[in-house]
């Protein structure tokens, strides 16, 4: 059982987390995701919020439901979900980054090898 960030949503860190291991290859296109009720009995959490997350990622086109046999990676989901979380960073992450760099008066030599070259 993990530690839940009490900020964030526990479908959402739910979300995050198949989406990570899509992304690194732990989870693989065609593979069957742990079902609902063993995430839900593993985590100590309500097996809606479970499925809620699951959802998310079926809308997404990341996650595909196959009636009697459950939850699978789709094919190209490790494709599409590093587009999206480009994406998220492109548009999200990188303008706060980019600005503190600025206001910081870091260079990009700064940042690659703290030498300046």
């Amino acid at each position: 059982m993990r530690d839940w960030d009490d900020s964030v949503p526990i479908y959402l860190q739910l979300r995050s987390t198949v989406m990570q291991r899509i992304l690194n290859g732990s989870l693989t296109e065609g593979e069957a995701v742990p079902s609902v009720r063993q995430v839900a009995a593993d985590e100590k959490i309500n097996p809606i919020t479970v499925s809620k997350a699951y959802q998310m990622l079926v809308d997404e086109g990341l996650l595909e439901k196959r009636r009697g046999l459950g939850m699978f990676v789709q094919a190209g989901a490790r494709a599409r979900a590093l587009q999206q979380e480009r994406e998220i960073f492109l548009q999200n992450e990188w303008p706060r980054i980019r600005q503190r760099i600025e206001s910081l008066g870091l260079q990009p030599g700064d940042l690659l090898g703290g030498d300046g070259k």
